[in-house]
């Protein structure tokens, strides 16, 4: 018997697709992660955060056959490049200076969200495929400059390299739990399930005891620096309280949310997210957050926020429940030296030792963050531009950009600051 025709439907908002069928194809991927699932997509929209008005006019795209959901992603039409930390505003003056319009754009993206996972949602290879090719028939029909999808995952990146999008490589930091056990400066294999991170030394490993076996594992300059900028903010009088899931009270969510507008007012800009997108986090996604709270004198000075998930990985072909930590926001009221590294690194690398995280990514740039152990990864995004000599020149510019990238993490890795010198 032949099979069901595959019906393809676009949606400008998330609530004319089931919740539960939404999750549940997203539960099937091999890197889920807490923002694809609908609730945070939906509050994104629901909140004013991301909606045509802030230039993010959702067009979810979904394949359904037999009345199941099989396919699904999260598109914009994107009238601006901001928020998405992947930066074309090159292509797009490009566009401009020959006379051709960039915007409106497609985007297959987590809106203000550059956490590596999965994009394409799908049931198998054959349904991710037919994703993309709805995806590419779209754009044509609604004649967009180019398609993007940004942060994807390896068979996100497959299916787009197939389907002859271009890729493109950043650069972003993410600590691992994992205590190297033999000196040999050679780079161990990541866990299942887990990006690899480069510059890790060793053949086997274990995860840390503790913070202090975690900074046993650096070496001395870096250990020496960690204790000392950790004993500047103890000798500053401030202490951290640690909350999480429904233990985040209203005080404390408008708290952070005072912090957080602060850090994005002293820069100039207003915040991307409105305090009704944590208030819908609060209701329906509240253990998918943990929030550090610094206090001075008995007053909060300072918060961090943590995302944290739990998804059975099936990466490999075995199934395993991997436990990740994503640094999101962070906001200070009064100005403490180190504290940023304490309430951003040390307390959330602390935590996650204690509770068996295996890996902590510290979101989007800051070589920074190699002194902390947070090592460099490589992530993707998959481009297509629809004006053909613009597309061979892009494609021009990310081989150079690729090459020069990879000279870049060579770098890097040459500056680990793991001790390869380390023996049980």
């Amino acid at each position: 018997m032949a099979q069901a025709a595959i019906i393809t439907r676009v949606s400008d908002s998330l609530q004319d697709i089931d919740a539960a069928a939404w999750n549940a194809l997203l539960a099937l991927q091999r890197h889920p992660t807490p923002f694809m699932r609908h609730e945070y997509l939906a509050a994104l929209e629901e909140s004013g955060s991301a909606t045509p008005h802030t230039g993010w006019a959702a067009r979810f795209l979904t394949l359904w056959q037999n009345g199941e959901l099989v396919a699904a992603c999260p598109l914009y039409l994107k009238s601006h490049s901001y928020g998405e930390y992947v930066f074309d505003w090159a292509w797009a003056n490009a566009h401009t200076e020959h006379g051709l319009p960039y915007y409106p754009k497609a985007l297959v993206a987590v809106p203000f969200t550059p956490v590596p996972g999965t994009r394409l949602m799908a049931r198998d290879a054959a349904a991710r495929t037919a994703l993309l090719q709805a995806l590419n028939a779209w754009c044509n029909e609604a004649g967009v400059s180019s398609l993007h999808v940004l942060f994807a995952a390896d068979e996100d990146l497959d299916a787009c390299t197939q389907a002859g999008l271009m890729q493109r490589q950043t650069v972003q930091f993410h600590w691992t739990n994992m205590a190297p056990t033999l000196g040999t400066g050679v780079s161990s294999l990541p866990p299942e399930g887990a990006l690899p991170a480069l510059g890790r030394p060793g053949g086997g490993s274990v995860a840390y005891r503790d913070f202090d076996d975690f900074l046993s594992r650096l070496a001395q300059e870096k250990r020496k620096k960690i204790r000392q900028e950790r004993r500047r903010v103890q000798d500053a009088g401030v202490t951290f309280r640690c909350l999480q899931g429904t233990d985040i009270g209203p005080d404390d969510w408008d708290f952070f949310y005072r912090c957080y507008e602060r850090t994005y007012l002293e820069h100039g800009n207003p915040p991307y997210l409105t305090r009704d997108f944590f208030r819908r986090m609060a209701k329906h996604m509240p253990e998918a957050w943990l929030l550090f709270i610094a206090e001075r004198a008995g007053r909060p000075i300072a918060t961090s926020l943590i995302a944290i998930s739990a998804y059975p990985s099936s990466a490999g072909g075995q199934k395993s429940l991997e436990k990740v930590a994503y640094g999101r926001y962070w906001g200070a009221l009064e100005r403490v030296d180190c504290l940023h590294f304490e309430a951003c690194y040390y307390q959330p690398l602390q935590w996650c030792i204690a509770h068996g995280v295996q890996r902590f990514e510290g979101g989007a740039q800051g070589e920074h963050k190699m002194a902390r152990a947070l090592l460099p990864v490589p992530t993707h995004s998959a481009h297509w531009l629809a004006h053909p000599a613009f597309a061979e020149a892009v494609d021009r510019y990310l081989q150079r950009e690729t090459a020069a990238t990879d000279h870049y993490l060579e770098h890097l890795q040459a500056r680990s600051p793991l001790r390869t010198d380390h023996k049980p």
